[in-house]
């Protein structure tokens, strides 16, 4: 992904062409740019001995570490059908998954109005962690009118493109507005005053946060992408192995000697 020096110059617009619009049609574009993610997360302040590794395959399954290998959380029922009942008693049951619906691209292929759909990261937990991987609470569901900017989610300044790990990422200072509507009140990606953000170019997913101001500077969040789109088999997300033969790997044929 890469802006020309009229949007780089315009980094706190909320016209098309603006890095600040780029940022927020990134931020809406998770659902649709990738199906599993493999990843190291850390709540901030933290240290390297509290980083979880993850495997996320969409919709719903997760896999939760240690840095150890222990496992700590691990989805189940992932193949559970829904019976009549729930299926007639609630509306979101109706609805579809993300993928399955288009959302209105921008001309750069970033996600400019999302539709209504079935959203939501497992977290198993961790507001904070499904939130960042899909951040559309930093930028609504579609864009705000261009008479009453003061309805954007957040305020931006100074987004610019970075290098994050060797993977291009678009980083700003955001403050929340006052439709900002965290998907967890209790693990906002922006704190209450100034916070800088971190959305991967390839993803959309947020890999960093950490507030600059008030009683939660430092709060935050770091999240490490180590492979997206990797084939991942449903045994990796049972809490007992169906000993499935993971298909990627050699399978050895003994045919025996031929006579």
């Amino acid at each position: 992904m890469r802006y020309s020096a009229a949007e780089q110059a315009n980094s706190k617009g909320n016209g098309p062409t603006g890095l600040g619009e780029i940022f927020r049609n990134l931020c809406r574009s998770s659902p649709w740019k990738w199906n599993s993610l493999r990843f190291e997360y850390l709540d901030l302040p933290g240290s390297g001995a509290n980083v979880v590794r993850g495997w996320l395959r969409r919709p719903g399954a997760l896999r939760l570490e240690s840095r150890d290998g222990l496992l700590l959380h691990s989805t189940t029922g992932i193949n559970d059908t829904r019976d009549d009942f729930y299926v007639s008693s609630t509306r979101r049951s109706w609805l579809l998954p993300a993928y399955l619906v288009s959302p209105v691209y921008d001309d750069a292929g970033l996600v400019r109005r999302r539709p209504e759909a079935a959203y939501g990261e497992p977290s198993l937990g961790n507001g904070r962690l499904a939130a960042a991987l899909d951040p559309v609470e930093l930028a609504g569901n579609a864009p705000a009118p261009l008479e009453f900017p003061d309805l954007n989610t957040v305020e931006l300044e100074g987004v610019r493109e970075v290098d994050d790990d060797g993977r291009r990422a678009l980083e700003a200072v955001v403050t929340p507005g006052r439709s900002y509507s965290p998907a967890d009140p209790g693990s906002p990606l922006a704190h209450p005053g100034r916070t800088l953000v971190r959305v991967d170019a390839g993803t959309g997913v947020c890999v960093a946060s950490q507030a600059l101001d008030g009683s939660a500077a430092g709060t935050g969040h770091r999240l490490k992408i180590l492979a997206v789109d990797e084939y991942m088999l449903d045994d990796l997300f049972l809490a007992e192995s169906m000993n499935l033969t993971d298909v990627r790997q050699h399978i050895p044929w003994d045919i025996g000697p031929l006579t």
